[in-house]
């Protein structure tokens, strides 16, 4: 496979999600997938939301770019613009007829989103558009952030996810982060043909060994032994408040952390201006330098998303 994406796609209906590609996986969040000219594209568009918060914050952690579409100012989308500041990809912005560009860069302004390219909903060019970008290479231990995973007649057990970081070859025996537990990599297909290799940024199927489905979830981590941390213990700093958000980040607060695609419930153990330490009813899988998403799903007002920061 040559370059590959995957993208956040915020704010579209059913019918324009299905111009980015063939729908595949469905569960809270639905994924389209496209491959044209040696270029795949994995489009997550988050279904369940508005309804439950968690569908926004996977789509948006399994991304390395985002696309949003404007077909109203309304709270909905005050939500997805309030959490993608949390997160910082880079957004592409698609504005509808009824929504003019003085008036979107009104509702952003302050924001890692006030300087976000604008387009018009112009489908096919936008599909364009997503042909010609593709995920930073990260070189390093391979990482796999799984988000599926379910049996296969003759096969076993077969998890989906994208490789973030480095190579995952065929045959690679890897930690499934935060557990323990050993696995090796029986055979690896990307968009439906078996590769002895998949590099940065490409989706994977992953035939695993020695494991059960039923032990295999969203949010585990396959990497190489000693290559990532586990604990119920996370610092972060700086932190980035979320301008929106109705109520306090305060020590012995309840609240969802989200690192990678784990979301776990967790206290907020301290809290400065510049830090935070949460401690969280399990153990979350991290290296330095990821981005820790700190959620309130109790907030009655404003968006849910409260801050983020920066393992250490």
């Amino acid at each position: 496979m040559g370059q590959a994406v995957t993208v956040a796609l915020l704010g579209a209906d059913d019918e324009q999600a299905r111009a980015f590609g063939k729908k595949g996986t469905q569960s809270d969040i639905t994924l389209y997938n496209a491959v044209r000219d040696g270029h795949a594209a994995t489009i997550i568009v988050p279904t369940q939301f508005p309804e439950k918060l968690a569908p926004l914050l996977y789509a948006i952690a399994m991304a390395d770019r985002a696309l949003v579409i404007v077909n109203a100012l309304d709270r909905p989308l005050a939500e997805m613009l309030a959490t993608l500041d949390l997160f910082g990809p880079p957004v592409t912005v698609a504005l509808g007829p009824s929504v003019g560009e003085e008036e979107f860069r009104r509702a952003v302004r302050g924001t890692r989103l006030e300087g976000a390219p604008t387009r018009p909903l112009d489908l096919p060019q936008l599909r364009n558009d997503v042909d010609g970008w593709s995920a930073e290479v990260r070189p390093g231990p391979v990482r796999v952030r799984l988000d599926h995973a379910f049996p296969v007649k003759g096969v076993g057990t077969v998890a989906l996810g994208v490789v973030t970081q480095g190579r995952l070859a065929a045959h690679d025996r890897l930690q499934l982060y935060p557990d323990d537990r050993i696995v090796e990599v029986r055979s690896i297909q990307v968009h439906d043909a078996e590769v002895e290799a998949a590099d940065c940024g490409e989706r994977v199927g992953v035939a695993l060994k020695d494991v059960e489905v039923d032990v295999v979830g969203r949010g585990q981590v396959l990497a190489p032994s000693g290559s990532l941390r586990a604990s119920t213990d996370l610092r972060g700093t700086p932190v980035r408040r979320s301008r929106y958000y109705k109520g306090a980040l305060t020590a012995g607060a309840t609240v969802q952390l989200l690192v990678g695609l784990q979301l776990v419930p967790a206290k907020v153990a301290e809290v400065t201006e510049t830090s935070v330490r949460l401690t969280a009813d399990r153990a979350v899988a991290y290296a330095p330098g990821d981005t820790i998403v700190v959620a309130d799903l109790s907030a009655s007002l404003g968006p849910r998303t409260v801050a983020s920061a920066v393992a250490q």
